[in-house]
């Protein structure tokens, strides 16, 4: 079988049918149905995306994602309803990677489904043959092929959206990508997402390696203008 998807949603009919369709496809599938049994089961680590229904009983899918983003990175897509839009836009900042609006066509959501994974593929190997595999920028280190990234030899566990949006400023150093080239690099065209979302990006990303190194401050905001990523070979400006 190929990767494994985790499927979270309290209506059982959709459970089974998108099964059956993702199965026909080649993909291996866990299936729960609430939130409790989804984070019981997703911390075992052994699905390789995770599509998750907002709406449900006992914890919804924002509280499933909150839990699973403290200790996981796995790669989520969001259910939301029709027109729930302040749904997509908060998962999105919370941490999922994609959406999709209910009712859907399982074709489109398979086509989601492989989206992510070249998305997450993408972050793993560099399309320009001439770039090198693992990025070393002074005291950060970002090992594409194999999805890592260590700060001081510390290691920062990113998700997918992440890794992307640290990848495109750090090619770089120096030089400012404003919000949508950072949009095009972590989502390319399969989703629009505003410009607050990748603040949030960026908020958990300067969060996550402060927890490494109480002095980080390598990603730089100019603002009304973008974010770089500061060059290690230049020392940063002292005040008298």
């Amino acid at each position: 079988m190929g990767n494994t998807i985790a499927l979270v949603d309290d209506d059982q009919n959709i459970l089974a049918s998108i099964s059956m369709a993702l199965e026909a496809e080649g993909f291996s599938v866990q299936t729960f149905k609430d939130g409790e049994e989804a984070l019981r089961g997703l911390g075992q680590g052994r699905a390789d995306l995770a599509v998750l229904d907002i709406k449900m009983p006992r914890l919804d899918g924002m509280e499933v994602l909150s839990r699973l983003r403290r200790d996981s990175n796995i790669p989520v897509i969001f259910l939301t309803s029709k027109d729930d839009e302040i749904d997509e836009v908060l998962g999105l900042r919370m941490g999922a990677d994609d959406y999709i609006k209910k009712p859907f066509s399982q074709r489109l959501l398979i086509e989601r489904i492989r989206a992510l994974l070249r998305r997450q593929e993408l972050a793993q190997d560099e399309t320009d043959p001439k770039s090198e595999a693992t990025i070393t920028r002074g005291n950060l280190v970002l090992d594409g092929s194999r999805h890592l990234c260590t700060w001081k030899g510390r290691p920062v566990a990113l998700t997918v959206t992440e890794f992307l949006i640290l990848k495109s400023l750090s090619n770089r150093p120096g030089h400012v990508k404003n919000r949508d080239q950072l949009m095009d690099a972590a989502y390319g065209d399969a989703i629009y997402v505003d410009d607050r979302t990748i603040d949030s990006h960026i908020k958990r990303l300067r969060k996550k390696f402060k927890v490494a190194d109480s002095e980080f401050e390598q990603i730089e905001t100019l603002y009304g203008v973008g974010y770089r990523y500061r060059d290690p070979a230049v020392a940063p400006a002292t005040t008298d």
